[in-house]
């Protein structure tokens, strides 16, 4: 009897782990869910409803992977799937998004310019879907080192997530195009831009070590609420301003570390002309 007992222990233990192991897929599924419903809302022009859904699978991708870190049952699979369901809401739906809202109508445009302008668009959507998957392979490459040989503070390269909801934020923010050859030069260079910051070396604070309790989880609530309050009364201004300024933070920083660099050595070769003055 004594000996039965641990064993049932152990076996519930398993199953207990083995159920938790499926929430965090669940919301892999979800994130998968509004990824492929946000391209049918695209194909049906109901672009705004197709961007909240990219936002929507934002917030379920940040979800599972906390809910897996929180439950200890992270794996290989779940990695993995993650990274599928990221190909999908992150690169495809937002693709096409940008594609459809930017070149898909050629109204306002003479004929002649049209076909170059949407060959223009579907060249610059294609490079931001390689480079998102790219990006997500270079991720998974990352994860499997040790973690003394890498740094959780930062991530290298734009995520894929925050790529894809500064496309969705601008399209929710101005609902319709501007059909003009202007606009659609200015949004493929923007489509382009964020391709290459995927694939670039530039950092992005990744915030996995920030500590709610070191930071007064009092005050965390409240600025948490008070958030939460702007999005939902002003969602177009506070969702494409905060979009803008993480994808501009890792430009800001790279150019931050780039100055720091050449600082130290003025101010070596400055010591010893100024010490001479004071002698």
């Amino acid at each position: 009897m004594l000996g039965r007992r641990p064993r049932r222990r152990i076996r519930d233990r398993a199953r207990i782990r083995t159920s938790l192991s499926i929430v965090p897929s669940l919301f892999t599924v979800g994130n998968i869910f509004c990824g492929y419903y946000s391209i049918v809302a695209t194909l049906r022009g109901n672009w705004d409803y197709a961007a909240v859904l990219i936002g929507i699978g934002y917030i379920l991708d940040g979800l599972d992977g906390r809910v897996a870190r929180l439950t200890k049952t992270t794996s290989d699979f779940g990695l993995q799937l993650d990274s599928i369901a990221d190909v999908i809401t992150f690169g495809v739906a937002p693709g096409i998004l940008a594609f459809n809202w930017g070149f898909g109508a050629s109204e306002g445009i003479d004929g002649s310019v049209a076909k170059h302008v949407h060959q223009l668009g579907s060249l610059a959507t294609f490079a931001f879907v390689v480079c998102g998957a790219l990006r997500l392979a270079r991720f998974n490459l990352q994860a499997k080192l040790p973690p003394e040989t890498t740094s959780k503070r930062y991530f290298v390269g734009l995520p894929i997530p925050a790529a894809a909801g500064m496309i969705a934020s601008i399209v929710h923010f101005f609902k319709t195009p501007t059909l003009m050859v202007g606009s659609a030069l200015l949004w493929s260079f923007l489509i382009l831009l964020l391709a290459f910051l995927m694939i670039s070396t530039v950092r992005y604070y990744s915030f996995k070590e920030f500590d709610v309790k070191k930071a007064r989880p009092s005050l965390a609530l409240f600025g948490t609420a008070m958030l939460i309050s702007l999005i939902y009364l002003y969602s177009e201004v506070m969702l494409l301003a905060m979009a803008a300024v993480y994808v501009t933070s890792g430009l800001i920083l790279n150019l931050t570390h780039t100055v720091r660099r050449f600082l130290p050595s003025s101010v070596n070769r400055s010591e010893p002309a100024n010490g001479n003055i004071k002698s």
